[in-house]
């Protein structure tokens, strides 16, 4: 029980959201529901091809599953900031989950876009996620300071941008960013099949034209490293907002650990194993999920282009 992928299926949306749902109602009794159920359903349809406009996500690591794994990571940690003391209100909890279901769709092309994947918009991906927000609340009729609160938010998920830079309504908004900020890390690094999707990752930064990694294994040694990048960020610009996690743990599961950092420093023994000793048989070590049969699939099928070769 005292593993992460144990507590729920964390793979099916309506279970994430029942989660989600339980965990709110720990910090807010009696907490309206509509808004969130409303916008959780329509970036399901988006991801899933079935939003008016939009092609399905092609991106094998920005897809879905990150998406609500980064809602749920968000829920736990306004849920032990709330018990540390925080004082969130509905609104804020509302829109910093709204936020982090929108964080990604950046990445999501729309209709009329036929060329490579949603992985060529790496780069920009922030500000696409925050123009089809600011789109989706003038029709839902949301507020200018609503859309305000959410863009700061979601400018957090940028690995590059420091915080100082970002302009916050309050000091509780201020919270809810670096909590989405923080979340966004810890859900994907601490996915049960984060090692594969790493090189689903490598393919998304090579349509992208991103440079810097010889190859796969590369990449692999580097993501290691990045790690070192990650708990600096986490430490610093998000103001270890992290440390809540484990009273969200231990209130709700009455668990004392911080099951999400432990997932990632399993991870992050695994990764350095696979470096050390399998430099030519990476992909054999890397074996949930099926995802390197479906990448290699993918490969198969695929032009060097599409994977943003030069012609």
């Amino acid at each position: 029980m005292n593993q992460l992928y144990a507590l729920l299926d964390i793979e099916d949306p309506q279970s994430v959201l029942h989660e989600v749902r339980t965990t709110v109602l720990m910090i807010s009794n009696g907490f309206d529901f509509g808004p969130v159920d409303m916008v959780y359903e329509d970036i399901v349809r988006l991801f899933s091809g079935n939003y008016p406009g939009y092609r399905e996500c092609n991106t094998g690591y920005h897809d879905l599953q990150h998406a609500i794994d980064a809602f749920l990571t968000t829920a736990r940690l306004m849920h032990g900031a709330c018990i540390r003391g925080h004082n969130l209100s509905n609104k804020s909890i509302t829109l910093g989950l709204i936020s982090a279901l929108m964080h990604d769709t950046g990445y999501i092309q729309e209709i009329n876009d036929n060329t490579g994947t949603g992985a060529k918009y790496t780069p920009f991906h922030v500000s696409r996620s925050i123009e089809f927000m600011r789109r989706y609340f003038i029709v839902k009729g949301y507020s200018q300071e609503n859309f305000r609160i959410c863009r700061s938010a979601i400018l957090c998920t940028d690995h590059d941008l420091k915080t100082g830079k970002i302009v916050f309504t309050s000091k509780e908004n201020e919270l809810i960013g670096k909590v989405l900020g923080t979340g966004d890390l810890l859900g994907q690094m601490a996915s049960r099949t984060y090692l594969e999707k790493l090189l689903f990752l490598f393919r998304e930064y090579k349509e992208a034209y991103i440079s810097g990694y010889k190859g796969e294994f590369d990449f692999l040694k580097k993501s290691f490293r990045f790690y070192k990048v990650v708990k600096r960020r986490i430490m610093d610009e998000l103001g270890s907002v992290y440390k809540y996690m484990k009273d969200h743990f231990r209130n709700r599961w009455r668990i004392d650990k911080d099951l999400y950092l432990d997932a990632i420093k399993n991870h992050m023994t695994y990764l350095k194993s696979i470096i050390e000793n399998h430099a030519e048989d990476h992909r054999r070590c890397l074996r949930r999920g099926g995802l390197v049969k479906k990448l290699t699939g993918l490969e198969s099928s695929f032009t060097n282009n599409v994977w943003g070769e030069s012609p």
